[in-house]
């Protein structure tokens, strides 16, 4: 992967790592307790839709590295802007909410950062036989990755993380560990969710790939036994992905309300305007004179924000999920009265499908 000795590449990467963010650590290998670090420039963050692999080419600049001599160059590194977060519970606009961020000039936006993947996978299991990490060890690599993430540029007022959606599950390390950060939450209601994910055509595939991930941490908290997937219809399996994501988020905003806020992507997309100065307003930015004004108009809300080459409207969104309604009827209804079930015998899960507006 790398054009130059990797020694040299090593050499340098290590050096700029206390200086720019144009060293960039892309992925956390925990069984070699290494770091890929690779050189990105400005322009490379904002063409990005994943900062995993995609971002990485024949001509890209890079070298693993010892996870010491990283974490040793992170604690050189000055105090750099706040980390804030987008936190999601899945397709729904978090991605374009990051791409409005990049517009207003003061946000370094990080989107899907790959350790971030891998420090939720630890986290799920620490205190477990097959922890590679203990409770310190996670600490001290997400500690890490957060100083390393808040290198920011000049003009950097604040970096944002746009998260997966399973990430929700480190708000509360995040948040409880970094008094200086935010986060919002992007959601939907339980049947606009199911309308949207039985829409797309790899949701089978995507909602099966999840599956097991989500319905053990749903298992892990409901009181009752649940359906294995496999006995789960496609909207059910859908409904069962609302409810996992929903609870993380029920949770960060049960234990940080004044520092997490709940945006619902619907509401979102009727009132572009106000949801971004109630974002920027929470995470303590002021918005360019013009920047509000015109932001319901940015070429961003016309192309599909994970693919830009791609048109896509708030009005042919809003055509898919009708026709969606129309043909996953059935589905969409297995779904809803799923979660009613659950809502029914858990008290626990009935206060998120309220929540959701169920």
């Amino acid at each position: 992967m790398a054009s130059a000795p990797p020694n040299a590449v090593a050499g340098e990467l290590l050096r700029d790592l206390t200086a720019s963010p144009d060293a960039y650590p892309q992925n956390l290998d925990l069984i070699r307790d290494a770091v890929l670090l690779v050189r990105l420039n400005a322009a490379g963050y904002r063409a990005a839709s994943f900062l995993d692999d995609r971002i990485l080419g024949p001509a890209t600049q890079g070298a693993w590295l010892p996870a010491k001599l990283v974490a040793d160059a992170a604690r050189r590194c000055g105090s750099g802007p706040p980390v804030h977060f987008i936190f999601h519970t899945g397709h729904v606009g978090s991605t374009l909410v990051s791409r409005l961020l990049d517009e207003t000039g003061d946000v370094l936006s990080l989107r899907e950062p790959l350790p971030l993947r891998t420090l939720v996978e630890a986290y799920a299991v620490l205190g477990e036989p097959e922890s590679l990490l203990s409770d310190t060890q996670f600490s001290d690599h997400l500690e890490m990755f957060m100083t390393l993430w808040s290198r920011g540029y000049a003009a950097t007022r604040a970096v944002v993380v746009k998260a997966t959606s399973s990430a929700g599950r480190l708000s509360a390390p995040i948040l409880s560990r970094h008094v200086a950060s935010r986060a919002i939450y992007m959601n939907l209601g339980a049947e606009s969710y199911l309308a949207t994910l039985l829409a797309g055509q790899n949701s089978p595939l995507d909602l099966r790939g999840h599956g097991p991930g989500r319905i053990r941490r749903l298992q892990a908290r409901a009181g009752m036994p649940l359906a294995p997937l496999h006995a789960l219809s496609l909207g059910e399996l859908a409904a069962m992905s609302w409810l996992a994501e929903s609870w993380a988020q029920h949770d960060a905003l049960q234990e940080h309300p004044a520092r997490v806020i709940a945006l619902d992507f619907d509401w979102f997309l009727a009132n572009v305007e106000e949801g971004m100065r109630q974002i920027l307003t929470h995470f303590g930015l002021l918005a360019a004179p013009g920047y509000l004004g015109r932001v319901a108009r940015s070429p961003v809300l016309a192309s599909y924000s994970k693919a830009p080459e791609f048109a896509y409207t708030p009005a042919l969104r809003t055509e898919i999920q009708n026709e969606s309604r129309r043909v996953n009827r059935e589905e969409i209804r297995k779904g809803m009265a799923w979660l009613q079930n659950i809502a029914r015998a858990d008290a626990r899960a009935a206060a998120v499908v309220t929540g959701g507006g169920v």
